[in-house]
């Protein structure tokens, strides 16, 4: 059996990871992924705190669940939104999005 802590440092490396593709990536999908990392992070951590304080209930996975569909229509609504920059200026790289300003 894994034990608890393992499985909060590997949820942390995932969460640095997210984060750091964030802040240094320049193309949008390549900033959608790194949030989705970020998420799965976020509920890897809500599956391991469920273990540990309640051996019996659901709570944690209840939590992960709605945050797996929160992160799919936010990738739906991302990639409609990334098809629609693409289109208008021939790219999707995070430094041309100035041009759409005002």
């Amino acid at each position: 059996m894994i034990q608890i802590e393992y499985m909060l440092i590997i949820s942390a490396v995932m969460m640095c990871a997210g984060i750091f593709g964030f802040i240094t990536r320049r193309s949008t999908l390549a900033v959608l992924l790194s949030i989705e990392l970020m998420l799965n992070s976020a509920d890897l951590n809500f599956a391991v705190f469920n273990r540990m304080c309640n051996f019996g209930g659901n709570e944690g996975y209840l939590f992960s669940v709605f945050a797996i569909a929160i992160a799919a229509a936010e990738s739906a609504v991302a990639i409609a939104i990334m098809i629609n920059i693409y289109r208008m200026l021939k790219g999707i790289q995070v430094d041309k999005l100035e041009k759409m300003k005002g």
